[in-house]
């Protein structure tokens, strides 16, 4: 039986082969077959100042909301206004009956009449019981006539007298009787009291209406409120913060406030507005406390009853650290990011979130200033993992 000898492959390959192969074996850093660290998009952690907005739902109402009643009963005849439109102060918007008012205006003005004619009446049985007490004084001391007969003259000359002070009553009555026939006359045009966006009618041609009446109302809209509620804790840190001498002064200095206005459509109003007061208590139902505010409102575009949503700046933080809000995870009710070291491995830490500033989050806790942490990829990795940044 023959016996063959195998050799090696590698004995029979030249040596500059041999020196090729070695080389192809050689380490490249990493274990064969480990795997490639991911690229991770990475910024870095910024610090500045940033004003800290606030927002809030917000329903909008007339600046004036005056309720157009009218101030005599009647029979409504006539309306002079185009519901919906604007209209001015003094404006008639609709006229009540005025033919009894009419008859109650003659009336006293021949009450006024009457009591003048009683007042000469009354003068001139006056000046004839003075002409006869002064031509009987003198015989009523001679004895020529009897006492009495004076004395009863001197009484008629009081008595005219007295007349004449009821008859001048009489008179002022009449007047002021005319002056309220004339108002009540007047009232039968019922008048705009402010300039403003008149309402739907709330009564009809024909129908007996009085004082307590609403007939339509008209509100003034520009400029236009705002009544946004904020919590009793927003308040209360408001309050806080102008003690502190780090606010804006919400409640000291009301005017300064810049508002912004986001409509229902999203859009943002052109016009910025103004804090005007404070509601003077909070809402033990809501926990809440109304702010107004009042938007310029040219053209009257908004209208009382819509919806929108107020913006404000609340603080300014300053020194502030940001971080993307992309960039910021939630595990198990807590906020953790992503750092990048120096060496390229990652440190997963827990942060403390502050309010949110645009598309930043301001970190009050977890971050120093500089450090790189992970916008893109934080999901591919994990504490103590090398990665390869690229900045975003």
């Amino acid at each position: 039986m023959q016996v063959r000898h195998c050799w090696p492959f590698f004995a029979v390959l030249p040596p500059a082969i041999l020196v090729m192969l070695a080389g192809c074996h050689r380490s490249t850093g990493r274990p064969a077959g480990a795997p490639t660290p991911p690229e991770v998009l990475v910024t870095t952690v910024l610090q500045q100042d940033v004003p800290v907005t606030g927002e809030w739902v917000a329903t909008l109402d007339g600046y004036v909301n005056a309720q157009i009643q009218p101030q005599v009963s009647g029979y409504l005849i006539r309306q002079n206004y185009r519901e919906g439109s604007f209209v001015h102060e003094g404006e008639v918007l609709f006229e009540i009956d005025p033919r009894p008012f009419e008859a109650t205006l003659a009336q006293a003005k021949g009450q006024l009449a009457q009591a003048k004619g009683q007042l000469a009446q009354a003068k001139a049985q006056l000046d004839l019981a003075r002409i006869n007490v002064k031509r009987d004084t003198p015989l009523a001391k001679a004895r020529a006539i009897a006492q009495s007969q004076l004395d009863t003259e001197i009484q008629a000359e009081k008595t005219a007298e007295a007349n004449i002070e009821t008859a001048k009553a009489a008179i002022q009555t009449a007047e002021a009787a005319i002056q309220t026939a004339e108002l009540n006359l007047g009232f039968t045009k019922v008048r705009a009291l402010v300039d403003g966006i008149a309402g739907i009618a709330a009564v009809q041609i024909g129908n007996l209406v009085g004082p307590s009446a609403v007939l339509t109302t008209v509100s003034k809209v520009d400029p236009i409120k705002v009544y946004f509620p904020i919590s009793e804790q927003e308040y209360l840190g408001v309050a806080g913060l102008i003690k502190s001498g780090r606010g804006d002064g919400w409640l000291r200095k009301a005017g300064s406030v810049a508002l912004q206005l986001v409509l229902a459509d999203g859009s943002l109003y052109p016009h910025s507005g103004r804090i005007v007061f404070t509601d003077r208590q909070v809402d033990a139902q809501t926990g809440t406390i109304r702010i107004v505010g009042a938007f310029p409102n040219p053209g009257n575009i908004l209208r009382p009853g819509q919806f929108g949503r107020v913006r404000a700046v609340k603080e300014t933080r300053r020194a502030a650290l940001l971080v993307p809000q992309r960039a910021v995870g939630h595990v198990q009710g807590q906020y953790q990011v992503a750092v990048v070291g120096d060496d390229n491995k990652v440190n997963i830490r827990q942060v403390t979130l502050g309010p949110r500033a645009d598309t930043l989050w301001v970190i009050e806790k977890g971050l120093h200033p500089g450090e790189r942490v992970i916008t893109e990829g934080i999901t591919k990795v994990a504490q103590g993992m090398t990665v390869v940044p690229k900045a975003n």
